[in-house]
Parts: structure tokens; sequence; C-alpha cells
């Protein structure tokens, strides 16, 4: 099993190699001049690093020592028809990719285990009080889905989606500290054929990039990162 640290710098070596290969290939678009030596910078430092939107509005970090961190999310009976278990999907990818970034979190099958067994709750104090975590991350599902609009045979997934952040206090309540909402959309440009890849691995595919983007709101990132979608 790696450390936490070790994860983080095979992480940050990943994208820093995906950042390159990008460059390299403007590179040999671009010919020399200055932009030339412009993206020869950039390849040689990395991309730059996005802090997270957390960060900036709260002046906190989910990072801190003593954080523990609940994910939970929530989507409509109409998604959930179409979509069966996207909620614990969504909740669960995010963990991962939080748990990536050295933010400690709750293991969401048991969170998703008390869920099940106390469904009158309604308060997200609650869950914070069982989970004994010290912010509980409730992402709530507006919109979802995994093709393009008006038809079954191309994939595009899309997704609306809002974040808040509870954080537990002294006295056993919460307060909100944080809301995002995200417009989330997967591939950047053109539409995946279905003939082309099968639908489970589009669909874990989907939920890795959609993780990403609620997950990069909470740690740092490179504006590279995309990159690789574009291309």
């Amino acid at each position: 099993m790696q450390a936490p640290h070790l994860k983080s710098s095979l992480a940050k070596m990943s994208r820093r190699a995906h950042w390159g290969l990008f460059a390299i290939g403007l590179l040999s678009l671009l010919g020399s001049g200055c932009n030339a030596f412009i993206l020869a910078g950039l390849l040689l430092a990395g991309p730059p690093t996005v802090e997270p939107d957390f960060d900036k509005m709260t002046k906190k970090s989910l990072r801190e020592k003593d954080v523990k961190v609940a994910v939970v999310c929530f989507a409509p009976d109409e998604v959930r028809l179409n979509f069966i278990d996207v909620d614990k999907d969504i909740a669960k990818y995010t963990a991962h990719q939080l748990n990536q970034h050295e933010i400690k979190t709750i293991n969401p099958e048991r969170i998703q285990d008390w869920l099940d067994k106390h469904d009158d709750w309604d308060k997200p104090e609650e869950i914070g009080e069982a989970t004994h975590a010290t912010h509980i991350i409730q992402i709530d599902v507006h919109k979802y889905n995994l093709f393009e609009e008006g038809t079954k045979e191309l994939y595009k997934g899309r997704a609306e989606v809002l974040i808040s952040v509870f954080e537990m206090q002294k006295d056993g309540t919460t307060e909100k500290v944080y809301t995002k909402e995200i417009t989330s959309q997967f591939p950047l440009e053109t539409p995946r054929e279905t003939s082309e890849v099968s639908y489970d691995h589009f669909r874990r595919e989907y939920l890795t990039r959609l993780s990403e983007e609620i997950g990069r709101q909470f740690y740092s990132h490179s504006n590279g990162d995309d990159m690789r979608d574009v291309i």
C-alpha cells in the first residue's frame, strides 16, 4: 500500500507528464519563436497550479490534520430511474478522489448503510454525529445524463450538481460554510460513438471525470489537467 505523500507525488508526476506531452505537441506545431520559449518554460516548470475554490472562499482547508469528511449524494427519482445507484456512485467516486489527494474521508459504504437504516433523518448534523465527521459534503444532483440529447447512439456525459459543505460545531449543530454549482460535460468536444466503447466503460469514465470536477473544489490542481480531454 502506497503512503499518501507517495500517491500525491505520483499523481503530480502523471499530470506533469500529460502536460508535457501536450506542450511538446504544441511546440511541434508552432515551431520556434516566442511562443515556443513560453511553452518550453511550461514544459519544464509544469502548468500553473489552481488554488481550491473552497480554500479561497473559506480561508480553510479540508486537508488539515483533524478533518474527516463524510460525502453524501442525492439525486431525484427521475434521474435514479434512468441511472440506477448514480447517487451512490458519485459519492463513492468523489470520496476516492478526495482520499487520493490527502483529504481523509469516511467509507461511503458505511455512510450509505447508516442512511438506509435512518431514512427519517433531516439534518446534516445527524450524519456528522453518526459518522464522527467534522465536515459533510452534500452533492445534490439536478441533472445527469450519459447520452447526447435526442439519441442513444452517442455518449455525452452531462451533469448539473450543487455542492454544499456543512461544518460540525461544538454544540452538535452544523454551519453551511460553502456552496458551489457545477455544470459538467464529457467529452469536452465530440461525443463518443456507442459502438466504440461499452456503456459500463463510459459510465466509469464519466463518473471519474465528474468526481474530479467536484474534488477540485477542495484540492489543488493544474490548468493543464483537462488537456487530455481536448486533444
